[in-house]
């Protein structure tokens, strides 16, 4: 096989998409959440009704999971981004 044959490509997204997940996992602390949605609203329409947050079993994390209406690729490397310099976010899926 060549490695062209065994190359993984990533799927394509195609835009706009409405109800786009986002999941944030952070630090649990309180306003997180709604620092989170600031921060998201500032780039992207979210719905709101659609929103969950949940703590892990040692209740350290919390991940934060987002609908919103993505529009373009920059749109989503700016939201992690931006998550990602808060300090207490750790991971954007």
């Amino acid at each position: 096989m060549t490695d062209k044959e065994v190359e993984v490509k990533a799927p394509k997204i195609e835009f706009p998409q409405t109800d786009y997940p986002i999941k944030v996992i952070s630090d649990t602390g309180v306003g997180r959440e709604a620092e989170v949605i600031a921060i998201v609203s500032k780039h992207a329409e979210i719905n709101l009704g659609m929103t969950v947050e949940r703590q892990s079993s040692t209740g350290k994390y919390t991940t934060t999971q987002l609908y919103i209406l993505a529009t373009d690729q920059d749109q989503l490397y700016n939201i992690n981004s931006e998550l990602r310099a808060t300090g207490f976010v750790h991971m954007v899926l």
